[in-house]
């Protein structure tokens, strides 16, 4: 037998909608082909339609086709495509993407988005709401942050002003507009549901290093990506990024970058092309329970200083192992996770208060952040074959998540690894059957010469096979 098209509470919810609207003919004149009345005892009828026509215009669909290697261990060797008679070059699939886009400075073409968006494309087209198609050029983006910055030559544009995003509160109305599931521009509202949200995973598109999202119950889908979350004033006051969904979509639970770390991102974006992200210099441990009985703690709050890099900030404040941090800039600290955050929010050269808990005795300590100092290695020292590659140590954050191996910071294009297939940005695993977990490691081989360089690399397709002849 087949379901009825409507439960027992929608014929409830018709039969109320119906007294309803009885009530209001019995004290609203009615006129033919009326919709709603303008105006209810005087007093005009909300509407968001005012403000979504000069938002509207300022948010854009950008679609994205990304060229990417299809690689095989066995068919990536040179002598096995000798033997095939297969090409050089290696094979290739185009993969094509939705997202959306804010144009937040109309003279020069700026449009905000996601990193996940439009990171890695080789082709962004950028749509208008008035129908124009043009060619976007990438900026620049921050994977931690999960911003991108991409310019459109484009003339009688129309940009979103931004709101401080620090004023929000939770319950404040807010109003998402993007393009989910490339149906055509669309607009949602809600509230915000919460502020500051971090912790989330770094899993899913989106999901970047550094957060502090805002949460918001309007609806945000896929293809939403990169569109704007206003205010009612209509005003930007976040980067839509991505939902919490077990089936897909949209459930109520959406995440948006603030406007104000966005505005950070995009400054140093257009003036260094990147983030420069400032360190403080620490290593840092969560504290147990079993931690704090040991050194002697009342609870668990902070996290213990285990280690300070000789010159970095914490040094240059006094810090020292063993001290237990329990706040930062008055914010109480909970988990190196949270320190991390925090540290990573800030610009280069940021001043910062730390609590810290010393001998039973609190006091508070300044640092300003500084560039992370990471050693580096030519290649060329370790092996002939490796001239032009250029090793660097795993940043601090890297460690801190447990990650092994060897950044591949530099490739000089012509270079033997360059011809191989090595790219800056790899990590370097593994020689032949030889773990690597740190650059220390990987000088320990100095001059012992292989007689095959096989490299073990990851990249973002997963971990492959270098052979450099």
């Amino acid at each position: 037998m087949p379901h009825p098209p409507f439960h027992a509470t929608d014929r409830a919810a018709r039969r109320l909608a119906a007294l309803l609207l009885a009530l209001a003919c019995a004290v609203l004149p009615v006129t033919a082909g009326a919709t709603l009345p303008a105006a209810v005892d005087g007093q005009p009828m909300p509407s968001l339609a005012p403000m979504l026509q000069r938002v509207t215009p300022a948010v854009v669909n950008i679609s994205t086709r990304t060229r990417v290697q299809v690689r095989d261990a066995y068919f990536d060797d040179p002598m096995v495509r000798q033997f095939f008679g297969l090409p050089a070059s290696p094979r290739e699939r185009v993969e094509q993407s939705l997202g959306s886009g804010v144009i937040v400075d109309a003279a020069k073409g700026y449009v905000l988005t996601n990193n996940h968006v439009v990171g890695g494309a080789d082709d962004i087209s950028v749509t208008l709401q008035d129908g124009r198609t043009v060619k976007g050029k990438l900026i620049g983006t921050d994977p931690d942050t999960d911003v991108a910055v991409v310019q459109i030559p484009a003339v009688k544009l129309q940009a979103l002003p931004l709101a401080d995003s620090s004023r929000l509160r939770v319950g404040d109305y807010v109003v998402a507009v993007g393009d989910p599931f490339g149906l055509g521009q669309t607009v949602t509202a809600g509230i915000v549901s919460a502020l500051g949200r971090s912790g989330l995973g770094q899993d899913a598109p989106g999901m970047g290093g550094y957060q502090n999202f805002i949460q918001t119950d309007a609806s945000i889908n896929p293809g939403n990506s990169g569109g704007a979350l206003v205010n009612l004033r209509g005003e930007l006051v976040g980067i839509n990024t991505m939902i919490f969904s077990p089936s897909g979509g949209n459930v109520g639970i959406g995440f948006a970058i603030p406007s104000n770390l966005t505005s950070s991102v995009m400054s140093q974006l257009l003036a260094h092309g990147k983030v420069e992200r400032g360190s403080l210099g620490v290593q840092t441990q969560t504290i147990t329970p079993r931690i704090a009985q040991s050194l002697g703690l009342k609870n668990s709050n902070g996290v213990v200083v285990t280690g300070v890099t000789a010159g970095g900030a914490a040094d240059r404040a006094g810090l020292q192992p063993g001290d237990v941090l329990t706040s930062l800039n008055g914010e109480t600290l909970r988990s190196v996770q949270q320190l991390r955050n925090a540290e990573g929010l800030l610009p280069l050269g940021s001043s910062v208060r730390l609590g810290v808990l010393r001998d039973g005795q609190v006091r508070e300590m300044n640092a300003t952040l500084s560039p992370e100092k990471l050693a580096t290695l030519d290649g060329g020292q370790l092996d002939p074959r490796l001239a032009g590659v250029r090793f660097s140590e795993l940043s601090q954050r890297q460690r801190d998540q447990g990650i092994h191996g060897v950044a591949i910071s530099a490739v000089k294009p012509g270079s033997r690894a360059a011809r191989a297939g090595l790219e800056s940005g790899d990590m370097l695993i593994g020689i032949g059957n030889q773990r690597i977990v740190s650059l220390r490691m990987l000088q320990g081989l100095a001059g012992v010469h292989l007689r095959q360089l096989v490299l073990v690399v990851a990249d973002d397709e997963g971990s492959h096979y270098v052979l450099i002849p």
